[in-house]
């Protein structure tokens, strides 16, 4: 099995393999954002969590899909269940049901409020 040197170049890691029988050369390029996936994400507050949902939710036609949203705010399915009920129960998020494309959820008006209280947060701790 290669022994692997990590190189930092810019944006980017490049991995050298180093192998006696096939000498050294480039493996691969890993950008530093899936690094730092790989190695796990910082952990996140739960204000983080739900603006991180209520962004996801806003972005794009003002509506989303639950797995669209579970996906784009980085998050597994319990603690998705765990944040997005929350949201739902005290109804930042409501539903709206298509026969044709199915169930989408969309930012109520205390939804849309409560983003842009979290945001302004968000920015006097950065």
């Amino acid at each position: 099995m290669p022994k692997y040197t990590k190189v930092y170049i810019g944006p980017c890691i490049i991995c050298l393999h180093i192998d006696p029988t096939k000498g050294s050369g480039i493996d691969k390029k890993v950008s530093k954002k899936r690094v730092k996936k790989m190695r796990g994400a910082e952990s996140r507050s739960r204000w983080e969590i739900i603006l991180d949902i209520l962004k996801v939710t806003s972005e794009g036609e003002g509506r989303a899909k639950k797995t669209r949203i579970m996906q784009y705010a980085y998050l597994d399915w319990r603690n998705f269940q765990r944040h997005f009920g929350f949201l739902q129960e005290n109804e930042f998020i409501s539903d709206h049901n298509n026969p044709k494309e199915g169930t989408s959820y969309y930012l109520t008006e205390k939804g849309i409020d409560l983003m842009g209280r979290l945001n302004s947060v968000q920015k006097m701790l950065r």
